[in-house]
């Protein structure tokens, strides 16, 4: 007949589980196991203490209890002295001094592997069962702020391009005809007399008033088209100067010049 410790070992070993892993999923001491399988119960703890360590090792190994507790007994000689651990009772709750994986002593006899946990339980401090903040990668902070700068550029060109459209708008203005009913300033302020630059081939000028240097027109005119402007002192840039000539009263003056040059020409002194 087998002894109590040979019945453990072989229980343990059919299982494929060690001396640490056994104590580690019964919370009882390594050393105190070994000695169980080599039938040395002089543990030096009292006898419960022993007889539960028994009990919880048996029900881990999935022995009968009952009967390898009887088999201790015979052992011993005769059935221990049970002696109660002290407790303290407060109202309906019952604590123990302490359990034994708090202050490294065996657990009692009275607790069952399945009420283990519950002594075992721990509650969450205030703040702890509340969920933690997802941390931030920085990467993506970064990219974000890429992508913000980016979009502050983008808004600054738009803004440039529309000013710079805007400001260009009042001289395209300048080079068309005046929509039908509308007087421009300069037109209301031009005296009967007039002098009108004739385009006698495809070619660009630009018209400014000696007096106060405005720019009168500038831009391209085709063969045969005539601008006409008050008779004042006034600054012919011509692209090719031998390309216009000068009408006065019915009257054309060729410029005198040819190439990329500036003239000046004042016909209010003509009567």
């Amino acid at each position: 007949m087998q002894t109590i410790g040979e019945r453990l070992e072989d229980a343990r070993k059919k299982r494929g589980i060690s001396i640490r892993e056994a104590a580690e999923a019964t919370k009882i001491r390594g050393e105190y196991l070994q000695k169980f399988e080599g039938n040395q119960f002089e543990i030096g703890l009292t006898d419960i203490y022993t007889r539960g360590f028994l009990r919880g090792y048996s029900n881990f190994l999935r022995l009968p209890t009952d009967r390898l507790l009887s088999d201790y007994t015979a052992l011993r000689g005769g059935e221990p002295r049970v002696r109660q651990p002290s407790r303290e009772v407060y109202g309906r709750m019952d604590l123990a001094i302490s359990s034994a994986d708090e202050r490294g002593e065996p657990q009692s006899e009275a607790q069952s592997p399945e009420s283990a946990p519950r002594s075992q339980a721990r509650f969450p401090r205030p703040g702890e069962s509340l969920p933690k903040a997802p941390a931030i990668d920085p990467a993506l902070v970064f990219k974000g702020g890429i992508a913000l700068v980016v979009a502050l550029v983008l808004l600054v060109i738009v803004w440039i391009i529309k000013s710079l459209a805007g400001a260009g708008a009042p001289a395209a203005g300048a080079r068309g005809s005046p929509a039908i009913g509308e007087v421009s300033e300069s037109a209301a302020a031009m005296p009967a007399a007039t002098v009108t630059i004739v385009a006698i081939e495809p070619v660009r000028i630009k018209v400014v008033r000696k007096s106060d240097g405005v720019q009168l027109f500038q831009g391209p005119l085709q063969g045969g088209e005539r601008q006409d402007y008050p008779n004042v002192p006034i600054f012919l840039t011509a692209s090719e100067l031998g390309a216009v000539e000068i009408e006065y009263k019915g009257r054309r003056y060729p410029t005198g010049h040819t190439g990329h040059d500036r003239i000046q020409f004042d016909f209010s002194t003509i009567r």
